[in-house]
């Protein structure tokens, strides 16, 4: 393939490509992100609704960073909830991304977090996004810019990357898609380093009344799932993790914790 495609480069897919738990021998790379799934159907790991079917047209990646994303954020968060700037700065402040980091997306979109996230490891560093939708993708490369950023087509919900590659892992406004979230965390904390960072916004069932009906319809026919308040904590502690935090906002809930240092 050329030396990038749109602003990926060849030394960034090749890197991530050294990531991976079985690197393809002839990998297809021809849109500018490394494809593990090709003409197949949907990965094992996505949960099947409208939300995930949307995702996979040609419109709702144009609309995705400044209407479709904050507006769903906003009637899961409610108005006292983070804005997508402040939800940035979560990010940076659970992952601590420092340069010469490697650092993933799970189900990047877009690519949002991904791009934010290469900026701060540079060019030493490494910021994978991983999704399964092409169209979403295709939006991802072609913003996306230098030898620090990346993207794959694969399955979030089974990560296709070797063991304990990645310093910092996040994964916003998805989990509650997958059709198997707790495999999805137990592949997020394998493949952390020892020491490594999580961070995680996505449903919680709400308090208020009001709150769990609204969501209650949208997760029916959005096919989405809402988290008890401690599903996902304990999940976390289950697969070993250790200073779990957690914030709620309305229906919805910001975890971050760490591998521990064997």
């Amino acid at each position: 393939m050329p030396g990038h495609h749109g602003r990926v480069t060849v030394k960034a897919i090749e890197r991530t490509a050294a990531l991976l738990a079985d690197p393809p021998a002839t990998p297809d790379t021809s849109r500018g992100y490394l494809d593990l799934l090709g003409a197949g159907e949907a990965p094992r790991g996505a949960r099947r609704g409208l939300a995930q079917t949307l995702m996979n047209t040609a419109v709702v990646p144009r609309v995705y960073r400044r209407w479709w994303r904050p507006a769903l954020g906003w009637l899961a968060k409610g108005p006292g909830g983070p804005s997508m700037a402040q939800e940035h700065e979560l990010v940076r402040e659970a992952l601590r991304p420092a340069a010469g980091d490697t650092v993933l997306d799970v189900a990047c979109g877009p690519g949002n977090f991904t791009r934010d996230l290469g900026r701060l490891v540079g060019d030493g560093g490494l910021a994978v996004g991983i999704d399964a939708s092409p169209t979403m993708l295709a939006a991802a490369v072609r913003q996306a810019c230098g030898h620090s950023i990346a993207y794959v087509r694969g399955d979030a919900g089974q990560l296709p990357f070797a063991d304990g590659v990645f310093d910092g892992v996040c994964c916003f406004a998805a989990l509650h898609l997958f059709e198997e979230p707790e495999t999805a965390l137990h592949h997020m904390l394998r493949v952390l380093a020892p020491g490594g960072r999580i961070a995680i916004l996505t449903s919680v069932r709400s308090d208020g009344a009001p709150a769990r009906a609204l969501t209650g319809a949208v997760a029916k026919v959005g096919g989405m799932r809402v988290f008890e308040r401690d599903t996902i904590t304990a999940a976390l502690a289950a697969g070993g993790a250790h200073r779990i935090r957690q914030r709620v906002f309305g229906a919805a809930q910001f975890v971050s914790a760490q591998t521990r240092i064997r």
